[in-house]
């Protein structure tokens, strides 16, 4: 074997690595929501107590599906995405600071930034229209 068999290997390894983990962890996304059903039906949706668990679920499901596309995409844009729902996940908490609530506005400039200099230098560029729509 040379070095360009071995190098083809160990990416074809990690590729089939990854896929895997993404698979489990889709699994363990359905697993989840499954599991949650008991709480959709017996929970009292006149407390706003039960309206934050509502999201932070959502929120942790959607964040468990965009690891798994990341996983498969390797895509810098699925990396922006699902550390803006994490963003938005730790915001939307009922017992959050100030300090949070600062952080959390940074870390979305800090993403919005990323994504209109690193990613679409043009917003009016087709291809900046295409992976918005």
């Amino acid at each position: 074997m040379n070095k360009i068999d071995v190098k083809d290997t160990i990416h074809k390894s990690v590729r089939l690595i990854e896929t895997i983990l993404a698979a489990i962890v889709i699994i363990s996304v359905c697993l989840y929501i499954f599991s949650n059903m008991g709480f959709f039906i017996t929970a009292d949706w006149q407390s706003r107590e039960t309206f934050y668990d509502f999201i932070y679920r959502v929120l942790l499901t959607t964040i468990g599906l965009e690891l798994a596309r990341m996983l498969v995409t390797h895509n810098f844009m699925s990396i922006l995405e699902l550390l803006a729902f994490v963003v938005a996940r730790k915001m939307l908490k009922p017992d959050i600071t100030t300090v949070d609530i600062v952080l959390g506005i940074i870390s979305f400039v800090a993403l919005l930034f990323a994504n209109r200099y690193l990613i679409n230098q043009d917003p009016n560029s087709k291809e900046a229209i295409r992976n918005n729509h």
